[in-house]
């Protein structure tokens, strides 16, 4: 049968049936591509620097070095004009005195993971070397006390001064970084020795072996309270005041650092905590006491 040809009507309603489905298909494919509006399209990848994770602080560190000075030799504590390392308040073995070493590693291990490398009579310059010394066993903790001989001079104008304080102690701790970079520092303050000479000046005993030399510029003629000595005193009392300013400075710029907050410097010595011999040096007492303040900032939280 042969087909009727188009009519004008049939050819509108065809063209206008195709524009229609033109336009479904082009809304279809939009509506695809289009972010819902609770949707937002990525932006640019930005690159953002990974923060620094802050060392995490062992309070049980398996092994001890010290470094310092007579104090930390145990000097005067045992007998007169004598080392006695064995009660020092960092790494001695006496269980009287109980020692961070001792404390901190029991008695097994105190003579094998712990190092004393102070020496009497030292000063801020010669912490560099000993912390050579004792970076070279790798020690999970080091204990720094220093300062007291830089201050303890002939005369005032032979105190360390503070630069170069600074310079000795930096010196040493970059050492420490260098050699041993995981290890821990815990740094004492210096004592106040002004409050030393007000404790000991009026036993008779001490006054006068402290006339044979031991601290001059702080403990000579103990008994003048005139003006120069006054204001000799005072000198050497802001001197250790700006040392353990750059101990505390030095320790807050390194990682893995512990100060102690001045506390070693604020403690009372007393009678029974200094020597019987010098009336300077701390006695076992003495030494007993620096051993707590010193595990109690080693092992805080």
């Amino acid at each position: 049968m042969r087909q009727r040809p188009a009519t004008r009507r049939t050819r509108a309603v065809a063209a206008v049936s195709a524009a229609l489905a033109a336009l479904l298909t082009a809304a279809s494919l939009t509506a695809c591509d289009a972010p819902s509006p609770h949707e937002t399209r990525p932006g640019p990848a930005t690159s953002r620097p990974a923060p620094t994770p802050t060392p995490v602080w062992d309070s049980t560190p398996a092994s001890v070095a010290a470094v310092g000075d007579s104090i930390t030799r145990g000097f005067d504590a045992c007998m007169v004009l004598a080392d006695c390392p064995e009660v020092s308040w960092a790494t001695g073995s006496d269980a009287s005195v109980d020692s961070v070493a001792l404390r901190l590693l029991g008695p097994a291990r105190v003579a094998t993971h712990s190092w004393n490398h102070a020496v009497s009579g030292a000063d801020a310059s010669d912490l560099p070397g000993q912390m050579a010394k004792a970076a070279a066993h790798r020690p999970g903790l080091v204990t720094v006390m220093v300062g007291a001989n830089d201050a303890c001079a002939d005369s005032l104008d032979r105190m360390t001064p503070v630069d170069s304080f600074r310079e000795s102690v930096e010196t040493a701790m970059e050492i420490l970084r260098e050699e041993a970079p995981k290890t821990q520092v815990y740094v004492s303050s210096v004592p106040d020795l002004k409050r030393l000479w007000a404790t000991g000046r009026d036993d008779a005993l001490g006054s006068r072996i402290w006339q044979l030399g031991i601290c001059a510029t702080m403990l000579g003629d103990a008994h003048d309270d005139g003006p120069a000595a006054e204001r000799r005193r005072d000198t050497v009392h802001q001197r250790v005041i700006a040392y353990n300013e750059v101990l505390e400075d030095v320790c807050a710029e390194a990682e893995r650092c512990r100060w102690d907050d001045g506390d070693v410097f604020g403690f009372r010595f007393t009678e029974t905590q200094l020597s019987r011999w010098d009336w300077f040096h701390p006695s076992k007492d003495g030494q007993r006491r620096l051993a707590d303040i010193a595990y109690r900032h080693i092992t805080a939280p």
